[in-house]
């Protein structure tokens, strides 16, 4: 029968089914057990905390049975954990670099010791907690950084409240920066209180054990739940919770509305040094800290946790505004987030100063990562959505551990210079160092109507490749929900969002702009690619047609501009149009009066455009397609009757004769468009705007003169 267990604060989620179906493999258990604890962020964020097992292997070059240690390497994350992303080192090896050890100051040359140490050349390279694992003789090990066990960490007197929770069974180490000396600590607290069930980490974390995988999990949970018990039996017993609200919320729809608004002046003032990215949280634990009274005391202390820290930065900056301040006066509101602005960079750079050492890299971005609006919500900001979803997240986890030891005592975070030391330490330097170079469109928002199929699809795909996030959406439901599908496959839940747009209706437009904003912070690249066509005689054309044409291609191409700019404007950080027009803007034709002339109003629009936004360093060019057949809906049903019967050919014929009649000979594809955009937004053409680029496979008479 399954082993039935009750907790309140934390999820059993272990299945001895699943479990059994290891076969008794250690090592399968061990990622089995880690990706149910990074399951649940309340036990540890992403990337956060590490596990371990230690068995017996054949070395492969002696053949004798030696003991194994399997822990998460450096830069992977629990939930996700296979088993590619552990690090495999011999443990007589790591018992042996005791010896090495030449003390405290030379902490960052064992992590290249540990080099010398790994059992499997494939495995992924060891962490800087590979040590705490090390030393400590239990066969499985869970390091994590649960929101109630750093409550109780980072309270003023923890070391007493573990006493008192654990009666004992606990230890207690000081806090330290992870190394090799934190794990001969460990160890040395463990032989001065034999038979304890874990150990608490002053300001940082929990390091729990056991016997087998399943043992070290309830373990772990059973440890989580005894700190959120207490904490939970404490909670404001004494005082209110971050003493008391201050301001209440605005209603849900109001603070949407508010976020929108304001992102994209917030993202300007953040992309300073590089683009980024935001995310948007109003979540309620994040309303609760924000309208307390105790925010202004809390805030600027910062986070206790390294990982919080990393992630976050030394603090937040709490936003001058008002929840009912006007927001649609944009002078206005500079004159008082300037100053703000000003001074959160002044105050970094005074810390920066005041904390550096003679080896310390340069100093980084000074501009804040996490922004608090009271009333609204939590801002964040990164060279990326995942990145910046995950500090958000992070803050989230670090607002709890301050509830809860404010609760139980009173919050500590760490010193100033401990967290410097942190920020900027030389390996966590070199990790960054080690990361992929940013892709051209990283940190741009990139929104491209009709992207679900045809044109649109394939430009969407091409930025999302180059590294922008992008709004996908379309008038037509059905193909929408295939293209989510598919780059959700592609691309990841962080990537892109994706939302339905009728670009004749503005009420659907100023939703899919909302949407973008709350999701990414602002816009940097408008495609304007729906379309539609009709191909008639003069006499065939009826008054719908037209108007169904210019609709579409004309108005709905000049009011996704109106509401682009407005948003580009705020951000202050120049910004691309690009309109899909046609060779038809240049070429006449019979059979079609209405397309091509809306088409050269979309053109001469697009002129238009470049001419009045040139100052704001708006850039509008136009790619004129020609003739792109594959996946379009333009080509379904009568256009390409209607272009067949105009030159006196079948359907079946239109890809061979478009072909034929360029000077290339050559039929074009979404992805030649695709193309084609991102050489006007890749960075080599920052300083072209009113352009025209044809992609017809070269067709003379639509040659701009």
């Amino acid at each position: 029968m399954k082993e039935i267990r009750s907790f309140t604060h934390v999820q059993y989620l272990w299945d001895d089914a699943t479990a059994a179906s290891f076969g008794g493999d250690e090592v399968a258990l061990l990622i089995y057990r880690s990706n149910l604890l990074g399951a649940d962020l309340r036990l540890t964020n992403y990337g956060g905390g590490n596990t371990s097992c230690k068995i017996q292997m054949p070395d492969p070059l002696t053949g004798k049975e030696t003991e194994v240690m399997f822990v998460k390497g450096s830069g992977g994350d629990l939930g996700t954990l296979k088993k590619i992303g552990l690090s495999v080192l011999y443990m007589d090896r790591l018992n042996g670099l005791k010896s090495r050890y030449r003390g405290i100051g030379h902490e960052d040359e064992m992590v290249e010791l540990f080099n010398h140490c790994i059992f499997d050349l494939q495995s992924k390279a060891p962490s800087i907690d590979t040590a705490l694992h090390a030393f400590l003789p239990f066969r499985h090990i869970d390091h994590l950084h649960p929101d109630a066990a750093i409550a109780v960490a980072a309270a003023k007197d923890g070391k007493r409240i573990t006493e008192e929770i654990f009666n004992g069974n606990l230890g207690w180490v000081d806090w330290q920066r992870p190394g090799f000396d934190l794990g001969l600590k460990l160890r040395a607290c463990l032989d001065a209180h034999p038979g304890i069930r874990g150990i608490m980490l002053g300001s940082h974390g929990l390091f729990t054990w056991g016997d087998s995988a399943h043992l070290s999990y309830v373990n772990t949970l059973e440890v989580i739940e005894q700190c959120a018990d207490y904490i939970e039996k404490n909670t404001g017993k004494s005082r209110p919770v971050f003493g008391g609200m201050k301001i209440n919320s605005l209603p849900p729809g109001e603070r949407k509305e508010r976020a929108a608004a304001l992102m994209p002046v917030l993202r300007g003032y953040v992309s300073t040094k590089t683009p980024m990215i935001g995310h948007f949280s109003d979540a309620a634990s994040v309303l609760e800290f924000i309208n307390a009274r105790d925010l202004e005391k809390l805030a600027p202390m910062g986070t206790s946790c390294p990982d919080h820290f990393l992630r976050t930065k030394i603090s937040p900056l709490i936003l001058p505004l008002s929840a009912t301040d006007e927001l649609k006066d944009i002078s206005a509101l500079q004159e008082k987030l300037s100053p703000a602005f000003d001074t959160y960079r002044i105050m970094y750079k005074e810390y920066y100063e005041q904390y550096k050492h003679a080896d310390s890299p340069p100093m980084r971005d000074p501009n804040p990562v996490v922004m608090l609006y009271p009333g609204v919500g939590m801002f964040t900001f990164a060279m990326d959505k995942a990145t910046a979803r995950i500090a958000s997240e992070f803050y989230v986890n670090a607002i709890q551990v301050m509830k809860g030891a404010e609760a139980i005592s009173s919050y500590t975070s760490l010193p100033r210079q401990e967290a410097f030391d942190i920020e900027y330490w030389l390996l966590e330097e070199a990790k960054l160092k080690r990361m992929p170079k940013p892709r051209p469109l990283t940190g741009r928002v990139a929104l491209i109507t009709g992207s679900a199929g045809g044109i649109g699809k394939a430009i969407a795909k091409k930025m999302a490749q180059e590294g922008a996030v992008v709004m996908l959406n379309d008038n037509d439901k059905a193909r929408l929900e295939i293209a989510t599908e598919e780059f959700r496959e592609q691309f990841g839940k962080d990537g892109f969002e994706s939302g339905l747009l009728d670009v004749t209706v503005p009420g659907s437009i100023q939703k899919i702009f909302q949407q973008t904003v709350i999701a990414f912070g602002g816009v940097d690249i408008l495609v304007n690619c729906a379309g539609i066509s009709i191909s008639k005689t003069m006499e065939e054309h009826t008054e719908s047609d037209w108007d169904k044409l210019y609709a579409v291609l004309v108005k709905g191409q000049f009011f996704m501009t109106q509401k682009a700019i407005e948003i580009m404007r705020k951000q202050n950080m120049g910004a691309d149009i690009i309109n899909i027009v046609s060779k038809n803007a240049l070429v006449s034709g019979p059979n079609n009066a209405a397309y091509g002339s809306a088409k050269a109003a979309q053109l001469h629009l697009s002129r238009l455009n470049a001419a009045e936004l040139g100052k704001d360093h708006i850039r509008v060019n136009v790619v004129n397609p020609d003739a792109v057949i594959n996946d379009s809906k333009i080509w379904e049903g009568e256009w390409a009757a209607g272009r067949a019967k105009a030159y006196g050919i079948s359907v079946e014929e239109l890809p061979a004769y478009y072909a034929r009649r360029t000077l290339l000979n050559e039929m074009i594809l979404p992805e030649d468009v695709a193309n084609a955009c991102f050489a006007f937004v890749g960075g080599l053409l920052n300083k072209s705007t009113g352009n025209l680029l044809n992609v017809d496979g070269g067709v003379a008479a639509a040659f701009p003169r």
